[in-house]
C-alpha cells in the first residue's frame, strides 16, 4: 500500500474553531465532575494541582511535538521518530486498547444520566444491566456512524458535546485533565495542522480546568458531597437545585445536555483513536486493510469499524457477572492505568527528539531544551504516580486483593498482546527480509 496516496485521501475537515471545541469534547467529561464532586473542598486543589503538573507539561509536549511532526498518527508518529517501529507499536497498541474500556464507561454514564429525563418513572432501570447494555450499544452505533460519514458531519456532534457540557484520588484528576494530545492523531485531517492546534490548545487548556473547577463548585453547592454518586452526581445535583428553585422541569432538559455531551466525547474519542490503527496498517503492523480510506466519505472506515465492535464486546462482557456500578468501576480503573501508559512514551519521546533540529517555524518549548527536558520530566513523574494510585481499589470494594489482580492482570494482557502481535508480524517480515525502522 503507498502510504501517502491513501492519506492523501484524508478530507481536511477541521479548522481552528472544530479543534479547539474537540479538545473540549475530549478534555472534559462530566462523569469526572460527579467524581471530583465527592472529595469535598479538597477537589479544587486537586483540579488545580493536575492542570500545574499535567495538564501544562503535556500541553507544551503536544505544542512542540505535533509542530514537529504534524502528520496523521499524533503519539505513533512522535514514538516512532524517537523509539523506531516497536515503541511506536506498542505506544499506539495500549492507547487504542485503553480506549476501549473507556467508551462502555462514559456511554454508562450518559445512560444513567438519561434515567432523569422520565423523572422518578424511569430511576429505577439504574440498576438493570439490560437497560445499561442496550442504551450504550445505541448509544455507540451512532458515535460510530457520525465518525464513518466523516468529520465534516461527525465533528457537529463533537462541538454540540462540547458547547453543552484524598490522594487516592489523583489517579482520576491525572487522567481527566489529558486529552490534548487527541487532535494531533487527525494531522492531515486539520487545515494548517502546525498552526492551527498549536492556537487551539491555548484556547481549550484554561476552559477545560475552568469548567471542571466550575463543575465541581456548583455539584457541591446544591447537594452534600458525601451523597454525590459517580455516575449520576451531576443530576443528582441538578434535580436538587431545580427542586429548591421551583423548576423541577430542569431536570429532563440537564439530562438530555449531560448525555449529549457524553455521547460527544464517545465520538470524539472514537474518531481519535481509529486514526492509530489507520496510521498501523499504512505501516503494515496490521492488517493493511486497516490503512484503507473510504472512497466516498474519506474516512479510515476499516479502523473505525474493527474498533467499535471491540468496544461491543467490552460493554457486554462488562456486564458478566457483575452489578452495574461494580462494571461500571472496572472499566474506569481499567482506562485509567491502560491510558496513561503511553503518555510516558510520550514524555519520554519529548526528550529524546531534542536532539534533532526542530524544523523552520516549529513551537519550542520555554527555556529550550532545558524547559522542554523539565518539563517532560515532570509530566512523566506525575503520571508514574498516578498509574500507582490508580491500582488502589475504592473504599467500598469488598474484595481488594480481587480488585487489584483483575486490574494487574488485564493491563499485562493488554501489554502482551501487543507485543506478542509484534513479535508475530517481525517474524513474518524476517521471512522475506529483515524488519527495518523507517523514521
Amino acid at each position: 500500500m503507498n502510504r501517502s496516496d491513501e492519506k492523501g485521501k484524508l478530507h481536511r475537515a477541521m479548522g481552528f474553531r472544530d479543534v479547539v471545541l474537540f479538545f473540549i469534547t475530549c478534555c472534559v467529561n462530566l462523569q469526572w465532575v460527579a467524581w471530583a464532586a465527592g472529595m469535598g473542598p479538597a477537589a479544587i486543589a486537586f483540579w488545580l494541582l493536575g492542570f500545574v503538573t499535567m495538564t501544562v507539561p503535556l500541553a507544551v509536549c503536544v505544542l512542540e511535538l505535533s509542530s514537529r511532526y504534524p502528520e496523521e498518527g499524533g503519539i505513533y508518529v512522535w514514538s516512532k521518530r524517537a523509539f523506531g517501529d516497536f515503541g511506536a507499536f506498542m505506544t499506539g497498541w495500549i492507547y487504542w486498547m485503553s480506549n476501549l474500556p473507556y467508551f462502555p464507561g462514559v456511554l454508562y454514564f450518559a445512560a444513567a444520566n438519561m434515567l432523569f429525563l422520565g423523572g422518578s418513572r424511569w430511576l429505577h432501570l439504574s440498576d438493570s444491566r439490560t437497560y445499561f447494555l442496550v442504551a450504550s450499544l445505541l448509544f455507540l452505533g451512532l458515535a460510530t456512524w457520525v465518525n464513518l460519514v466523516g468529520l465534516e458531519f461527525g465533528k457537529w456532534l463533537n462541538n454540540a458535546g462540547a458547547i453543552l457540557k484524598h490522594l487516592i484520588f489523583w489517579s482520576t484528576i491525572a487522567f481527566a485533565v489529558t486529552g490534548l494530545e487527541a487532535a494531533s492523531f487527525m494531522g492531515e485531517e486539520i487545515r494548517d495542522a502546525r498552526r492551527t492546534i498549536p492556537r487551539a490548545i491555548f484556547t481549550a487548556a484554561p476552559i477545560v480546568i475552568l469548567l471542571y473547577i466550575m463543575g465541581t463548585v456548583s455539584v457541591q453547592v446544591a447537594i452534600p458531597a458525601a451523597e454525590a454518586t459517580e455516575m449520576q452526581g451531576v443530576m443528582e445535583a441538578t434535580a436538587a437545585a431545580g427542586e429548591r428553585l421551583g423548576l423541577p422541569g430542569i431536570a429532563p432538559i440537564a439530562a438530555f445536555i449531560v448525555a449529549l455531551s457524553a455521547l460527544g466525547s464517545v465520538g470524539a474519542w472514537l474518531g481519535a483513536a481509529a486514526r492509530l490503527p489507520f496510521v498501523a496498517g499504512i505501516d503494515r503492523f496490521l492488517p493493511p486493510s486497516f490503512g484503507r480510506v473510504h472512497p466516498k466519505w474519506g474516512t479510515p472506515h476499516v479502523a473505525l469499524i474493527v474498533q467499535s465492535l471491540i468496544a461491543v464486546l467490552c460493554v457486554v462482557l462488562s456486564q458478566a457477572g457483575a452489578t452495574v456500578k461494580g462494571a461500571y468501576d472496572l472499566l474506569v480503573s481499567m482506562a485509567v492505568i491502560s491510558y496513561l501508559i503511553p503518555y510516558l512514551f510520550l514524555f519520554a519521546a519529548m526528550i529524546r527528539v531534542q536532539r534533532e533540529p526542530a524544523p523552520a517555524g516549529a513551537y519550542r518549548a520555554p527555556g529550550g531544551r532545558t524547559g522542554a527536558v523539565l518539563l517532560a520530566s515532570l509530566g512523566a513523574a506525575s503520571t508514574l504516580a498516578a498509574l500507582v494510585l490508580a491500582l488502589f481499589p475504592a473504599d467500598d470494594e469488598p474484595e481488594k486483593p480481587l480488585a487489584i489482580a483483575k486490574i494487574l492482570g488485564l493491563t499485562l494482557l493488554l501489554v502482551g498482546s501487543g507485543i506478542l502481535l509484534y513479535w508475530l508480524e517481525s517474524r513474518r517480515r524476517n521471512g522475506r527480509g529483515p524488519a527495518r525502522d523507517r523514521a
